[in-house]
């Protein structure tokens, strides 16, 4: 009788995938269910990487600090190859890690990303060159290599897989090639398990192994594949999302149409965020100074409160005072409870539709960035505020215009019914 053993039954790829998000679930929260999906996809396309002509960064962004970045980035290190923590890497390092010294092309983890680009930041073009070459197949990084007058140009090859995390934004070349997830702060209701990296990351690093082996088994497949896009998704998304559809697609189950709905909600979602602490400053004026209970409150009066605060920055925001159109960009890096950028609609009153703000699409952004209101907001009608009733009063002296000629909230006549 022969000896020989027979051959392993072949990996559920679409299991494995599932293995993969709940391992991630148990200590991230993430914005939406196709940030999960897009997520666990990157950790598997990092196996496959010969197998695509091109790779997408992953960048987990967020307005504010502890918002739950590292740790994700902490997360994708267990799953993914080779992980090369980059904090205080030079380019140089990078790229001659990436060009195989090591006879291993790394997954370059970068944390804390905005000291590189931020606001504050030095002059990092050839690291953003780097990042940038390095998105395809084949794009090489160039460097002078040898001593004094014997040195010669050689080509460096970038390609490789990169997850990136901070504050703020990125450069726009860089976001066009990359999925971003933005990160929100825990609310007070939601927990995630403790991550022990002595227990967790040797859990992490056995599902890495089996994703690893899964890849050999799929590589020869998805070599050449051209997945079907979804409508109206094609040049930089397309290339970024191809490699992820592929690998959805190579795991079968529900994991292509899941794929395919992240790839519709990140795209359409992914905006810039500026100046997040001013943003915060903003959300907690608005909840604790202008709202204050009312249930919505027009652009025009939300502008006159502010600008009448005496020790807030809004009446002198870069030698000018704050307008409607920045409002919106502050309070548009922000989401509402159904997860859309907080944005000014037609607020309904007696007299008219004046654009302006609802407390209801502020709700989560004040739960989450805000501190705890300093006591019990007064909303009912008989201790409304005197913004409150500025609101009121728009029903007898005219629809409110998006102006700041009208008077302040405090000399503005009470509406009597």
């Amino acid at each position: 009788m022969s000896s020989t053993n027979p051959p392993a039954p072949a990996t559920d790829g679409a299991a494995l995938l599932d293995e993969i998000e709940a391992f991630h679930r148990r200590f991230n929260i993430f914005p939406t269910e196709g940030a999960y999906v897009a997520v666990a996809l990157w950790d598997a396309h990092a196996h496959l990487l010969d197998a695509f002509d091109s790779t997408p960064r992953i960048a987990f962004l967020s307005p504010e600090p502890q918002s739950g970045k590292s740790r994700a980035l902490e997360i994708v290190e267990t799953l993914v190859p080779n992980p090369m923590a980059a904090v205080d890497a030079s380019v140089s390092a990078l790229f001659r890690s990436v060009a195989g010294i090591n006879g291993q092309t790394p997954t370059i983890i970068f944390d804390e990303i905005d000291t590189v680009f931020g606001p504050k930041a030095g002059d990092n073009e050839p690291l953003r060159g780097f990042l940038n070459a390095g998105h395809r197949r084949g794009k090489l990084t160039y460097r002078c290599v040898g001593d004094g007058s014997s040195q010669t140009v050689q080509g460096f090859p970038s390609y490789c897989a990169v997850a990136m995390g901070g504050l703020g934004s990125l450069p726009d070349t860089i976001m066009t090639r990359s999925v971003i997830i933005r990160m929100r702060k825990r609310a007070r209701n939601e927990t995630v398990e403790p991550y022990r990296q002595r227990i967790n990351e040797q859990q992490g690093h056995l599902l890495r192994d089996r994703l690893a082996a899964w890849a050999d088994t799929v590589r020869e497949h998805i070599t050449g594949a051209w997945p079907a896009m979804p409508e109206g998704v094609s040049d930089r998304p397309a290339d970024v999302w191809e490699p992820l559809l592929a690998v959805a697609d190579a795991a079968g189950g529900h994991w292509p149409d899941r794929a395919r709905a992240a790839c519709l909600e990140l795209i359409h979602t992914a905006q810039d965020s500026d100046e997040a602490s001013l943003g915060v400053r903003l959300l907690t004026d608005l909840r604790d100074v202008v709202f204050c209970g009312a249930d919505r409150m027009p652009t025009a009066v939300i502008l006159e409160c502010l600008h009448r605060m005496d020790d807030a920055p809004w009446a002198d925001l870069d030698d000018k005072p704050l307008n409607s159109r920045m409002l919106s960009r502050l309070l548009g890096q922000y989401m509402t409870p159904a997860n859309k950028p907080i944005k000014s609609r037609g607020v309904r009153i007696p007299s008219g539709t004046p654009k302006g703000y609802y407390a209801e699409d502020l709700a989560d952004a004040w739960e989450r960035y805000c501190p705890p209101p300093p006591g019990e907001i007064r909303n009912s009608r008989n201790t409304a505020t005197p913004q409150a009733r500025r609101v009121e009063s728009v029903a007898d002296t005219g629809p409110v215009a998006d102006d700041h000629r009208h008077s302040t909230p405090e000399s503005t006549p009470v509406a009597v019914a």
